[in-house]
């Protein structure tokens, strides 16, 4: 090949380091490369904006924009900055044999922080962070920016605990520091470790030189690791972990992994296929994390700072929060704080004929004062099949259940064995079943088992809809908010209480958090 094959470059350590392994490559291929320095994006002139070409990537813009321009004519890429669909016309037209796609964790003193309550780590990748934060919630993880060299300096000048690198930028240039920890259980960003080798798509004759320096080991694992990020639609934003591998036996595995940003909602996948049928493997692991609630997760992670219109006044798990259809933005929070009080002993030693429960708050609240071996309960009642289902696994008993406190006490009234009856309960437990019990003549023992504390927030104005609870979950609410939105809730004791100050309010089919939620779907379809 005559014609001299121009490789644009910035000029980072990482990025020279990359361009001259190109140039080394070709030149014992006995091709000319010269390398060319590329200026700012902002020193470069485009006739077409950026977004008709497709151009996105935040580390591969300055070249792609150089070579339509025809300043250059191939660009070399660390392969996991490299945007899934590239510009138009521009091609891949080799990736590089793979180096170390780990990601490792560079500390300065010890790793005591490892087996600590608090650590401080760093990292400017949403993916480390995730992946980090999921095996220790309780670190803080701070935001890390620059070049290598930079970032490393960075970790020396703070009171951080370590930083995260990817393995293979500091081997290149080698700065890999003393004290280093292999993060295995890490699943890489999809393709790092990999150099790509972009062209212009019609220059036939610099497609040919570079396709000699393919690796197609490296080019099968990366493309199949790529097309798991594309279908799930992540990039830089969203916390993605692929790996493909092909083993000794020619069997083809990709691992993949999804997490919201704070990591406390993880999916991940691992789907092998024999070599020669592995096309599909990156779609299809992205289909099952997909299904598996991936989809909601990522409509949460494009939709963060988006305006909330549902609010949950009970934490929902992961699960639930992922449960929710697509078309809702839901936050949610605590409005109740539960505190057991210390029940003295002597009550609890003594036989109990017939014992009363309206939440399973003060189930627990009995249980934690004393083990459920040393309680002599002979008839159980409770309201709620939550509260029934918890006492029959703690208890393996329950004479009689009902879903509300007075439906409990009607039934008491007309078949309770005896005339007395000790009644659980919190101190803002609704007077209603006691009342009803004692205007019938039979004695009620009451004991407050725990407080509720009230500990509501203001929401966002945009909220159209509150998931309720527990009449007291309304009553928190209610401090701080107005009405003027759909109550959706757990349950008619709750409906009540809602209805007093409510105009639209709607009532679960079941007793759940999972029925609470079918309801707000049923408000907000998926399109």
């Amino acid at each position: 090949m005559s014609k001299v094959i121009r490789l644009g470059t910035r000029d980072s350590e990482l990025a020279l380091w990359q361009a001259n392994t190109v140039k080394d490559q070709l030149q014992a291929l006995g091709h000319t490369v010269k390398l060319v320095p590329v200026k700012s994006t902002g020193d470069l002139i485009l006739d077409k904006p950026l977004y008709e070409l497709g151009i996105t990537g935040v580390f591969t813009k300055t070249l792609d924009i150089a070579m339509i321009n025809g300043d250059i004519d191939i660009a070399v890429h660390s392969m996991k900055d490299v945007p899934t669909a590239l510009p138009q016309g521009i091609v891949k037209a080799a990736v590089l044999k793979r180096g170390n796609y780990m990601d490792i964790m560079a500390f300065k003193d010890n790793e005591e922080f490892l087996g600590a309550r608090d650590a401080v780590i760093a990292t400017g990748s949403l993916r480390r962070q995730a992946q980090w934060l999921n095996r220790y919630p309780t670190h803080t993880v701070v935001d890390l920016r620059g070049n290598v060299n930079s970032r490393l300096e960075k970790l020396y000048n703070n009171e951080w605990n370590g930083a995260i690198f990817a393995a293979a930028g500091l081997e290149r240039i080698g700065l890999e520091p003393e004290n280093t920890i292999g993060l295995t259980w890490m699943l890489p960003a999809p393709a790092q470790g990999a150099i790509m080798v972009v062209a212009m798509e019609d220059d036939e004759e610099v497609r040919e030189a570079c396709a000699q320096l393919n690796h197609e080991e490296t080019d099968i694992c990366v493309t199949l690791e790529r097309e798991f990020l594309r279908e799930l639609e992540g990039g830089c934003s969203a916390p993605i972990g692929a790996l493909s591998y092909i083993n000794k036996e020619n069997i083809v595995t990709l691992k993949g992994v999804l997490l919201n940003v704070d990591g406390s909602k993880k999916l991940e996948t691992e789907l092998t296929a024999p070599l020669g049928k592995h096309q599909n493997l990156g779609i299809d692991c992205a289909k099952t994390i997909l299904a598996r609630g991936g989809r909601r997760l990522m409509t949460e992670l494009a939709s963060a700072g988006t305006e909330v219109n549902i609010f949950s006044t009970k934490k929902l798990t992961p699960q639930q929060q992922l449960s929710l259809n697509i078309s809702v933005n839901a936050d949610s929070d605590d409005f109740i704080k539960i505190n057991f009080n210390r029940i003295s002993p002597i009550v609890l030693k003594k036989e109990h004929k017939n014992v009363v429960f309206t939440s399973k708050n003060a189930v627990e609240a009995v249980l934690a004062s004393r083990d459920v071996s040393g309680l002599n309960f002979e008839n159980i009642y409770c309201v709620g099949r939550k509260t029934r289902r918890f006492i029959k696994n703690k208890f393996g008993k329950i004479t009689h259940y009902e879903n509300s406190a007075k439906d409990l006490a009607n039934h008491l009234v007309e078949f309770i064995d005896g005339t007395e009856v000790t009644y659980f309960h919190g101190n803002l437990s609704l007077e209603e079943l006691p009342v009803i019990l004692e205007e019938n003549n039979i004695t009620v023992n009451a004991i407050e088992a725990y407080r509720t504390k009230l500990s509501g927030k203001s929401i966002p104005e945009s909220v159209k809809g509150i998931m309720f609870f527990s009449p007291s979950n309304v009553d928190s609410y209610l401090k701080e908010n107005s009405a003027d939105k759909v109550a959706y809730c757990i349950g008619e004791t709750t409906a009540k209480a809602a209805r007093e100050h409510f105009t639209e309010v709607k009532v679960a089919k079941i007793p759940t958090v999972e029925s609470v939620i079918e309801l707000v779907n049923g408000d907000y379809p998926d399109q």
